[in-house]
């Protein structure tokens, strides 16, 4: 294969930006491949806005460059957004019209698209039985099926998600996340997608970027994040005493009552039978797996181990 065919379809390059003198981003540099369904996470004010804002050629960098399949938004806007989509902040329409009213005036700015297109991406989204209601009659999930439709026209290859689940119930999260996952698998999607709700995140992304203050804290896959130590918990009639014994093991730590974690030698039926052979009872045996939020929360309440990529 070619170098070319190697290339990421997106590339942020030494992103620097400051607003009124408060650094937003310190030289942030990040590669999404094609196809990938991509993890942008970080708090409020980490610098995910701003990151987006670059991306789509609303926020000037005071240094460094952003690439859409090889072409720099920066100095060729137009044609790196060309395949780009985006549900950027709360998704706006015209309240007085009809969803599929909206969506022609929308991509009518853009290039003319045929109503069989419309059609087609507006029953991908379900909204083919309300599309031309109101959309002041729409819930708020209604509304976001509506901007990822947006997003979708005329035929983008690309699609930028800023927080697409905010004020969602949770059957309404449920429906989205499915909904990108269905886009991602059968139109073959590069999707950033951009969030706080770390669980959403975990569930969608393999390859997840967590951002801190303006700064890459960890670049990988999220597989990678989870591989340290397996983590057990356990139910038994004499914590105290248990935590004793546990501590005294070769290849355990406790990390918290109830929780001990492993090394890849340690057995965990081992451990179960040193108890029970010393007289504590077990009633209960969990593995446990370190989610998302844990990891981010030790890794920003640390001020975060660096660059990680």
């Amino acid at each position: 294969m070619t170098n070319e065919q190697h290339a990421p379809m997106i590339a942020l390059r030494d992103l620097k930006k400051a607003w009124r003198g408060k650094p937003a981003l310190h030289g942030l540099s990040l590669e999404v491949q094609k196809g990938e369904v991509f993890g942008l996470l970080g708090h409020n004010g980490a610098g995910k806005s701003t990151t987006l804002g670059i991306l789509l050629g609303q926020v000037f960098p005071d240094a460094g460059e952003a690439f859409i399949d090889g072409l720099s938004v920066q100095r060729e806007r137009a044609k790196a957004l060309g395949k780009t989509g985006a549900i950027f902040e709360a998704p706006r329409f015209y309240d007085y019209l009809s969803g599929w009213r909206n969506l022609e005036i929308y991509t009518s700015y853009s290039a003319k698209v045929p109503r069989a297109k419309i059609e087609e991406v507006v029953e991908i989204v379900g909204l083919t039985q309300r599309i031309h209601d109101k959309v002041g009659v729409y819930s708020q999930g209604m509304r976001q099926r509506l901007g990822l439709a947006q997003a979708l026209l005329p035929e983008n290859e690309v699609i930028l998600l800023d927080e697409p689940t905010n004020g969602l119930d949770p059957e309404g999260i449920h429906e989205m996340r499915e909904l990108i996952k269905k886009l991602n698998r059968e139109r073959g999607l590069t999707v950033v997608f951009c969030s706080h709700l770390l669980v959403e995140v975990e569930q969608l992304c393999d390859h997840v970027v967590i951002l801190n203050q303006g700064r890459k804290i960890f670049d990988g896959r999220w597989a990678d994040l989870a591989t340290d130590k397996r983590q057990v918990r356990l139910e038994v009639d004499d914590w105290p005493r248990a935590a004793v014994l546990l501590g005294e093991s070769a290849g355990v730590s406790v990390v918290e009552a109830g929780v001990i974690a492993l090394d890849e030698k340690c057995a965990t039926a081992d451990l179960v039978a040193r108890l029970v052979h010393a007289g504590v009872r077990v009633s209960a045996v969990e593995p446990q797996r370190r989610n998302l939020e844990q990891i981010y929360l030790a890794m920003t309440h640390s001020g975060g181990n660096g660059d990680q990529s």
